[in-house]
């Protein structure tokens, strides 16, 4: 090979590793452009430290429903939140409260020969409110919020199964709606 030809290799060489160069700068720089907006702060109001869990009230004909989602909400809050649970309202920051406002069930599957329901599904509807007593501003005020779970009555299954399921997807919503706007 000759001199010239040596010299042209060392050239795209060198040109090739600018470029390889070049281009991780870059990415480097797009990723940590990226990053920019991270935040590693609560999701959750600061000013907030108790919470007490009024008792839903149940406006369905379906009784019993209003204690598993008052149960799993306070459970919810207290391991998914920075939040204390109370059982005194007196000595609470905050106040959440709400109603059942509807329990529906329907079939989702039938048996085709005689009708007879195999699935079935059962939704909640809930309004909520959470109101923070030190100020009396409404952190949540009058949110509707359903979840819904299904059962079939063919594998053990019943409507109080699947309402205790219908409630804890609720109350993850609810705190999910406790968390703070971005």
């Amino acid at each position: 090979m000759t001199e010239n030809g040596i010299q042209r290799t060392e050239n795209r060489e060198q040109m090739a590793g600018f470029i390889i160069h070049l281009l991780s700068s870059v990415f480097c720089l797009l990723a940590i452009a990226g990053c920019a907006g991270y935040s590693s702060a609560s999701l959750y109001p600061k000013e907030v430290s108790t919470v007490y869990v009024e008792m839903f009230d149940n406006q369905s004909f379906k009784r019993g429903i209003e204690y598993e989602l008052t149960d799993a909400l306070a459970k919810r809050i207290e391991s998914q939140t920075p939040y204390k649970i109370v059982s005194n309202r007196d000595r609470a920051d905050t106040v959440i409260s709400g109603h059942i406002a509807e329990v529906k069930e329907s079939v989702l599957t039938t048996e085709r020969e005689i009708g007879r329901a195999l699935e079935k599904n059962v939704e909640l509807r809930a309004v909520v409110s959470w109101k923070n007593l030190r100020t009396g501003e409404m952190l949540m005020d009058n949110k509707t919020v359903s979840a819904s779970a299904s059962y079939s009555e063919w594998q053990g299954q019943s409507f109080t199964y699947a309402s205790t399921l219908a409630a804890n997807s609720l109350a993850v919503r609810i705190v999910e709606l406790m968390e703070s706007k971005w």
